[in-house]
């Protein structure tokens, strides 16, 4: 049976075949998608709360980061989506969350990237530098899923992926993460633009080499960012999650066995320290 709940689609659970290819495509390409994971209403409850979120974020000192011009960074506590317990316990999300990091994976990440309008082509990067498990063992130890909170197209700046690249080890990368120029002639012929639409997700290695591109209309395009590891990956010392206790008494055991955050009386807004620093100026060439 499928389940149904405020996400508000009856979603079948993957089978056994497409969780394995799920973890392939993922082990290849560095990414898969998937259409129609959530539907459009719970995606505008989802985009509604994102934009408070934002404009509380970018009201106070150290709210929001900066990503490049016009392009932000804001990360949040799970009780601030009414949708959380929908988006950590979607039945696909959490089939291939354990395909590929095991049972026991931990959620690290709730966050959200905003490019506005006028924002400008990234830098090729990754999310953070190779894992020694990763480089040695060819093993990922972490998973980004992405949600968007619109209808995305070419004009609004998506999201560019250069597919297989998360295995790409370099002494010449800076901090671990960007690649020289030089060799933005082999991620440009690689490069794959994602235009998802309301209710598609993601799933994808934050070391697969990416970016975002410019923005030439006059609307913002959101993006949920929800970040798992695998056991002792580390990733949760660069975010700083918390719920009440209020909150974590009506979350399922389920999605409790893999957040191992602080339980508090009451929620502190984040001071964002998740900052990349080589994303701060953007970069001018396409």
């Amino acid at each position: 049976m499928g389940s149904t709940g405020e996400a508000g689609t009856v979603v079948e659970p993957l089978t056994a075949a497409k969780v394995d290819a799920a973890k392939e495509q993922i082990y290849g390409d560095g990414i898969v998608g998937f259409k129609g994971a959530f539907s459009r209403d719970w995606v505008r409850r989802l985009g509604e709360d994102v934009d408070i979120a934002f404009r509380e974020a970018r009201a106070r000192p150290g709210g929001a980061v900066g990503r490049g011009p016009q392009r932000y960074y804001v990360e949040i506590h799970p009780e601030q989506l009414r949708g959380f317990a929908d988006l950590a316990g979607h039945p696909w999300i959490t089939a291939v969350a354990e395909a590929v990091l095991g049972p026991q994976y931990e959620i690290v990440e709730v966050g959200f990237d905003v490019p506005l309008p006028g924002a400008e082509y990234q830098p090729w990067h990754r999310d953070f530098p190779m894992p020694e498990e990763t480089r040695s063992e060819r093993r990922l130890t972490s998973l980004a899923i992405n949600v968007t909170t619109v209808d995305t197209t070419d004009e609004m700046g998506p999201f560019e992926i250069a597919p297989g690249t998360q295995w790409d080890d370099s002494d010449e990368f800076e901090h671990g993460m960007f690649p020289p120029k030089e060799h933005y002639d082999r991620y440009r012929q690689r490069a794959v633009r994602k235009y998802p639409q309301m209710g598609d997700i993601s799933i994808r290695s934050a070391l697969t080499i990416h970016r975002g591109t410019k923005n030439r209309s006059q609307l913002s395009r959101p993006v949920l960012v929800f970040g798992l590891d695998a056991p002792g990956a580390g990733n949760a010392e660069r975010h700083d999650l918390a719920v009440t206790k209020g909150y974590w008494a009506t979350l399922p055991q389920s999605i409790r066995d893999h957040l191992h955050c602080p339980i508090v009386d009451e929620l502190i807004p984040i001071n964002q320290k998740h900052t990349i620093e080589g994303l701060v100026m953007g970069d001018a060439e396409s």
